[in-house]
């Protein structure tokens, strides 16, 4: 088996989906989650204005719509967390009208990441521009769980094949979560669920950006990781990419593995992929 089988194997991705079955897959897996737990009421997630969460968030409501239908009583709870003003607001305020959620908070968390930048310097320690990002990412996770926790909750994570491949997320930040209702799809297979739930199409087609960097404000996903969604979505669907690509792709998939990992004990360090 060659490592990109392994690795299409290892993130579940189909070649091609059915939008329609695929869609009500990812709706009975979050309701048969919310049932099992009898203790749970909520479903948590933030929302950025970019493709993944509005996905995620719009199945969470539709997933709680059908539920409460069915005679149950739950909510979905979309959370704004910027830091201070964000640059594209009106692209999130357009994917909250979009999800309809049960539910919306707004929480700001600049004073919050400023005081933990704070402390650490009073400590010795500075952040760079890039660290400071991640320390916004698990910040807004923070918030998520609080807010799980007031509300009998569950936190959605937005990760997917495309995402995890290259490890392009924050560790116990975004990639903090209890369920992963988008596991399996690369980005171009989300766009399509998209189109098919009526979504705004200037948020589906929206350049991706984790915009964690204030030194590069709205840094493109694909410049920052060194390839196109579409050759990552290319190689995940078992195509043939360019040999530049691929070693691009397959050098983040194994410096990133503990991403995608339980942490690493004497006992599991044999499963790492050298």
């Amino acid at each position: 088996m060659t490592l990109q089988q392994q690795i299409i194997k290892e993130l579940d991705v189909k070649p091609s989906i059915n939008v329609e079955e695929e869609t009500r897959a990812i709706l009975d897996f979050m309701k048969d989650y919310l049932k099992s737990y009898p203790f749970l009421k909520s479903m948590v997630l933030g929302i950025s204005g970019g493709q993944d969460s509005t996905l995620a968030g719009k199945l969470a409501q539709m997933a709680v719509d059908e539920l409460n239908a069915e005679g149950s009583d739950y909510q979905f709870i979309a959370i704004r967390l910027p830091y201070g003003i964000q640059k594209d607001e009106q692209d999130c305020q357009d994917a909250l009208d979009f999800i309809s959620a049960s539910k919306e908070l707004t929480v700001n968390i600049k004073p919050s990441v400023d005081a933990s930048l704070e402390s650490l310097k009073e400590a010795g320690i500075e952040l760079t521009d890039f660290q400071k990002g991640n320390e916004k990412a698990r910040e807004r996770m923070k918030v998520q769980y609080s807010v799980a926790a007031a509300t009998s909750g569950i936190v959605l994570g937005t990760d997917h094949a495309a995402e995890s491949i290259t490890g392009f997320y924050t560790k116990y930040g975004d990639g903090g979560a209890d369920i992963l209702p988008l596991a399996g799809l690369n980005k171009r297979q989300g766009r399509e669920i998209l189109k098919y739930l009526g979504c705004p199409e200037h948020l589906y087609n929206k350049k991706p950006t984790a915009d964690l960097e204030e030194d590069k404000p709205q840094l493109p996903d694909e410049v920052a990781l060194g390839v196109s969604y579409d050759a990552i979505d290319d190689y995940l669907e078992g195509r043939d990419i360019p040999q530049h690509d691929k070693d691009v792709i397959e050098g983040h998939f194994l410096k990133t593995q503990h991403k995608r990992m339980m942490p690493i004990s004497r006992y599991n360090l044999d499963t790492l992929i050298r």
